[in-house]
This record gives structure tokens, sequence and C-alpha cells, in this order.
């Protein structure tokens, strides 16, 4: 059963200085119990992208689509009322700064509490309950002294935890995790990754995995989206996308990972992702790309067949060999 489905995402702000599209026809589905990655650089659109779809950008964004329907039911044109009863319910997500995201002013136990009153009308006694629940399936230990702690007396896996359990108090059917280790050391990293996993096995939910680690995703997700630039480049299985990325921007980020490195120096990727004024004619990566030529720097690229990962690309990589080709 596919749970959500997007298609021509956009995301629009506007400036001092014009528009600027930073998400740009982004097509994704995921089914019940899928994990999907997305992946990219900073500045790629990823977390844009599925604020957009959670309706929580500030007034300059317009975010645009052919598609976005949850369960089959659309998004686009149902009341604010009812996208809000599915927003924090349904489809929940966990942000990237958790110190910043949790309330200063308020104790954990209260945020977490308010999420329950509000989408499943606990009482008092039984918000209490619930979330001692939840502080402990996370891994936190003395939960009911923990729950009166304010946000910065937690350390940063800690205020993690708290807010995967704020995520997952309502049973969500769709979870996003928006770089669920940023700022962690590698030892808390591990656990994060570990603790979502097991809570997506558990409940059947469907996991977004965003991220700009590609060791993450060969570990976590089934399918990933390489996005560059608000642009998606290559949507494929993880399995054959590590085997034959067809994307030079993929390739690049997989010849990135220290475990595939095979010279003295870890390979690395020439310049910056394009922002707002600067993006080039043709492909967006060509000035990045060692395999640009003139049609590159020129022409905007066609999106490939599915065979072929979907890469936004005049030359994928890795092309199949068809019959008769060969000789």
């Amino acid at each position: 059963m596919t749970l959500l489905r997007l298609r021509n995402l956009s995301v629009t702000f506007a400036t001092a200085s014009g528009p600027f599209k930073a998400v740009d026809g982004v097509d994704l589905s995921v089914d019940a119990g899928d994990v999907l990655g997305i992946v990219g650089e900073s500045g790629s659109g990823k977390s844009v992208a599925m604020l957009g779809l959670m309706g929580l950008l500030p007034p300059s964004a317009t975010v645009t689509a052919d598609e976005m329907s949850f369960e089959g039911r659309d998004m686009l044109t149902m009341s604010d009322r009812d996208r809000r009863a599915i927003i924090g319910r349904d489809i929940a997500m966990i942000f990237q700064e958790p110190v910043a995201s949790l309330n200063p002013c308020f104790n954990v136990g209260f945020q977490i509490g308010e999420s329950l009153k509000t989408h499943l009308g606990l009482g008092s006694s039984e918000r209490k309950h619930r979330t001692i629940e939840l502080l402990t399936k996370v891994g936190i230990s003395e939960p009911e002294r923990r729950m009166k702690a304010f946000p910065h007396q937690l350390s940063g896996g800690m205020s993690q935890r708290v807010m995967i359990a704020m995520a997952i108090s309502c049973n969500p059917k769709l979870l996003i995790a928006d770089e669920p280790t940023t700022a962690l050391d590698v030892t808390i990293q591990a656990q994060i990754l570990d603790l979502l996993l097991d809570l997506q096995k558990e409940k059947g939910m469907a996991m977004i995995l965003i991220t700009h680690d590609m060791g993450v995703i060969a570990e976590t997700a089934q399918r990933v989206v390489v996005q560059y630039a608000g642009q998606q480049v290559e949507r494929q299985a993880v399995a054959e996308l590590f085997e034959a990325p067809h994307h030079p921007y993929t390739s690049a980020l997989l010849d990135a990972i220290p475990e595939r490195a095979t010279g003295k120096r870890l390979p690395t990727i020439p310049g910056v992702v394009p922002g707002q004024g600067d993006g080039p004619d043709g492909c967006l990566f060509n000035p990045r790309c060692p395999r640009a030529d003139d049609v590159c720097r020129t022409v905007f690229p066609p999106r490939q067949p599915p065979a072929l990962g979907e890469a936004l690309c005049h030359y994928p990589l890795n092309a199949p060999i068809v019959a008769g080709e060969a000789a």
C-alpha cells in the first residue's frame, strides 16, 4: 500500500533579490513499512522538501506539486483542519537540531504530553503514564525524573531521544528523520540509528531518512533518492545504486566514502552546490563534473528511464548493455 506520493514537488522562496527555487520537481513514493533514503550535500533541498510536505515553512515559501497525497487523500485540497490532524499524528518528523527544536521554556514531559493531548485527547494521568512509557522505550533512564528536565539540562544524544519519543508518541504511519545523527559522536550515532530501525520494525512504520552520509543509507534504507541543488538526480534501489550508480554526482558521493577509497587521499567533489543567482546553464552539476562537455554546459539534461535510475544526466554511467550492442 502506498502511503505517500509526491509528484513534481517544488518550493520557491520570495527573497529581496527575487524568487529562489530551493526544490525543483521532486517525485517520490513511500509504501507502508518502507525505508526511503534522501541523500545529498547541504543545500540540496532535502530538508526543505520534507518541511514543505509538513507545512512547516515560513510564509515566504510557496509549495506547489502536481500531486501530494497520503493514503490516497489529496493533501493539496484538504482543509487546514484535516491536514493538521494528519501532521504530527500519522506523519511525524524528527528535526535536525533537537536542542533547537525543543522549547526551552517547558520541560520535556510537557512537550511530549502536548502531542498526546492534541492528537489523542489523553487526560493528565494518561499523558504522564504514556510519557514515561515513551521515554523508557527510547532508552532514557529514570524517566519519571527526566520528564521534569528542561532541554538545556539534557545532552545532545538524550535530546535526540526525547525528539524520537515525541515523534512516535501517536504511533505515526510515516516517520521523517531529518539528519537524526547530526552533531552526535560516533557511538551515539550508532545507538540512535539502531533505535530508529528497531522502532520502525516494531511498529511497522514507513520511514524517510534524510542524510548526507551514504554509509548510513547503505545500512538502513531499501530505496534512495539522490538530490542536488534542489533537483532529484537519481532514484534507485540501494543495492543497485551502490553497485552501479548512473549519475556522476552519485558516483562522486560513493567515491568519497572512506571505506571505498583506494588511494592515499580521500576523493572530494570540487566546488560547492550552486545557490541563488549562481546556477549554471545546462546541467546544474556541470561545473563540478569531470565528464562535462559543451552539451552539458548548455542543454538541460533529459531524465533517463527507470533502467538508468531515472538519472538526470546526458551521459549516464554504467548503462546496461542491450543484446546485440556488444558485437
